[in-house]
């Protein structure tokens, strides 16, 4: 389901694959971006750029993943669409997650915090 690629040592991109991430898929996306982590990625950037809904679950899943990164790693999330953005506000997670515009900018600020 996840499209993922290694732009810079160390810092893998996912996207998520869908268009709507919500409690059909949700599992899915947070077991795989689990294995991921399991399988050594520190430094993640989840690109939301095609992504234009999320519920509760897909926010639920994302949490998870933060969870599981804890303090291994980076997880960053870019591209949210004004819809994911405004879901990301009401539930506070913009406060949870460090948010880019674009996953170009956050690959440029995580390349710079080395």
């Amino acid at each position: 389901m996840i499209h993922t690629k290694i732009v810079e040592t160390n810092i893998t991109v996912i996207g998520p694959g869908v268009e709507r991430l919500t409690a059909l898929n949700a599992k899915t996306f947070k077991d795989e971006v689990a294995a991921l982590i399991n399988g050594g990625a520190t430094q993640i950037v989840i690109d939301f750029q095609e992504v234009n809904f999320l519920d509760s679950s897909g926010l639920g899943a994302l949490v998870g993943v933060l969870k599981k990164i804890g303090h291994r790693g980076d997880l960053v999330v870019a591209g949210l669409n004004s819809d994911v953005q405004q879901m990301f506000r009401i539930c506070r997670m913009d406060r949870v997650f460090t948010v880019y515009s674009n996953a170009e900018e956050a690959l440029r600020m995580m390349v710079e915090a080395r």
